[in-house]
């Protein structure tokens, strides 16, 4: 897992926790979750790639 994926999940828990505090405990559910997720390398990170082609796009290499 990459730190960038490390980093999203621990901002997800945060914002779950301040969205619990608020009373909002489904979308809490929903952001703990996806940090799971992210957590449990079922997702991938695909930002370089990304990167590289919307670059090769506009012609920057």
């Amino acid at each position: 897992m990459s730190d960038r994926m490390k980093r999203q999940a621990a901002d997800n828990r945060s914002a779950a926790k301040d969205l619990r505090n608020r009373g909002k405990a489904d979308a809490a559910q929903r952001l703990e979750a996806r940090a799971d997720k992210l957590e449990s390398g079922h997702v991938t990170d695909v930002t370089e790639p990304v990167s590289r082609l919307i670059s090769w796009g506009f012609g920057r290499r």
